[in-house]
């Protein structure tokens, strides 16, 4: 993509950003979003200019192309300045027992009637440690029972109860991470609130936020609080996966002067663009892609693959599995950690008739869980797992994670659709665990027609549709490309 002569589309963007207006980008997949933004911070006139980015390496990379009025900074990086480094030796602290956090809060023992088990002291000083990350993540200014989430294996009335015991032992969290000698483990998030909290002004005449779809409502709110700066909110709403962990589309609510569109793709061709397309019908956005008639991409049935791009990790881990057992050197999107931890805590679960693991703690045998996974709903985001175990056991599981290679040394690349986001990869498959919606004419659910759309424009140049062939006999809701 040139960055000499704007499409049309960038150069309405440029023209708004110059005129001083407020401005929400609703950028495609593969788009050039970034490059766009450049072009923008050049018609500033030199305005001192703040670009918010997503991550460190985001930040890294545009400090070294955007122009030198800008400041690439992550909200992290500005919240550290500011009130983080009275924290400096809170945050190199050693590692935290749970034992300890519990003995620091002062948790008790909850029994919930009738929950299969009672809570046990370290158990609930975890929640409430959770429960004030998700304080951190919201724009609440108080720690309230909304903030408290959910526990596998308990509702009702016994989460109400749970929800009123960690409440109280969440404040108290949060009263010593406030304090420059208190005792818990302190963490980024931290220093973030307690500078959102204040309503600080930053000296910006315009500030710029990237990825808007996946940003929480406190850095959100941080930077629609900045009244007197030109405002400019970049992102997909098409791609906002991450509110099960506290991020919300911030683009959706945003006040702009003007709503502007990047609907060319440099990164695909027709083919792909219109796959993408058919995902965007069914999230029923207005955006519409158009593809780089420079690449010929398309569609094929893949034997080998780049990337093979999964709905969970299960079916991730699986995936893995089958490919080591054919001599092909494997990495995992963001590593083996997370299951590991969960195998780990299933062999506990098996052997010992209990595990501190947060996702399987309330369970009293692995026959309790397996129980929970086949006769109640809540429990379907933990049956992959459950299969997962049962087929192949925790031995051959851990056994595959120690197998993994770096993604530099690897022949293909197995990920969650979710980890795959802001990727690209030559030739990808879609794995089997997309499930189509049951019943005739059953609606798509919103999160799974974005999964589907991240997924298919992950691919340069050849997607094999694979799990999500289902969409084709379907007919997408028909609405005008976006101008």
């Amino acid at each position: 993509m040139a960055d000499l002569k704007p499409t049309q589309e960038q150069g309405a963007i440029i023209e708004a950003v110059g005129a001083g207006r407020n401005v929400v980008i609703q950028a495609g997949a593969g788009t050039g979003k970034t490059s766009t933004l450049k072009m923008a911070a050049r018609a500033l006139d030199r305005r001192r200019a703040l670009y918010v980015a997503y991550n460190k390496s985001i930040a890294t990379e545009a400090a070294a192309s955007f122009p030198e009025h800008v400041s690439c900074r992550t909200a992290h990086s500005l919240a550290h300045q500011a009130v983080g480094r009275r924290f400096r030796h809170r945050l190199n602290g050693p590692r935290e027992l749970p034992s300890r956090r519990a003995e620091i809060l002062g948790t008790p023992w909850v029994d919930l009637g009738s929950a299969a088990t009672a809570i046990t002291p370290v158990q609930l000083a975890r929640i409430a440690v959770d429960t004030v990350a998700r304080f951190c993540y919201s724009a609440d200014r108080e720690i309230g029972a909304h903030h408290v989430p959910a526990q596998n294996g308990i509702f009702g009335d016994d989460h109400e109860a749970l929800s009123r015991e960690a409440v109280i032992y969440a404040r108290r969290a949060w009263a010593d991470l406030c304090d420059v000698d208190g005792r818990l483990k302190f963490q980024h998030d931290h220093y973030l609130k307690m500078w959102a909290l204040t309503k600080p002004q930053l000296p910006f005449e315009v500030v710029m936020l990237d990825e808007a779809q996946d940003s929480n409502p406190c850095v959100a709110q941080l930077v629609q609080g900045q009244a007197s700066a030109q405002q400019i909110a970049v992102g997909d709403s098409n791609q906002s996966l991450y509110q099960w962990r506290g991020a919300t589309d911030a683009l959706e609510h945003w006040a702009a002067d003007d709503v502007l569109f990047l609907s060319q793709a440099w990164r695909f061709g027709p083919v792909i663009a219109g796959q993408a397309n058919r995902w965007l019908g069914y999230i029923g956005s207005p955006l519409r892609l158009k593809g780089n008639p420079g690449i010929a991409s398309e569609l094929a049935k893949l034997t080998a693959a780049r990337a093979v791009l999964c709905r969970t990790n299960s079916e991730a881990m699986r995936r893995v599995m089958l490919l080591l057992a054919q001599g092909i050197r494997v990495a995992l999107a963001g590593g083996g950690a997370e299951i590991r931890r969960l195998a780990l805590a299933a062999e506990e679960l098996q052997e010992q008739g209990r595990t501190s693991h947060p996702e399987l703690y309330v369970f009293s045998s692995w026959a309790a869980l397996q129980e929970y996974v086949e006769t109640d709903a809540s429990g379907s985001d933990l049956k992959p797992f459950v299969d997962l175990i049962d087929s192949h056991g925790t031995a051959a599981v851990l056994a595959a994670i120690d197998a993994l290679v770096d993604e530099t040394r690897c022949n293909t690349v197995v990920s969650t659709a979710h980890k795959s986001k802001g990727r690209e990869w030559d030739s990808v498959l879609i794995a089997d665990d997309f499930p189509e919606p049951a019943g005739h004419g059953a609606t798509i659910p919103k999160v799974d027609a974005m999964l589907g759309y991240v997924a298919v424009s992950r691919a340069r140049l050849r997607l094999d549709p694979g799990g999500l062939d289902w969409a084709h006999h379907r007919h997408p809701a028909t609405r005008p490309a976006a101008s």
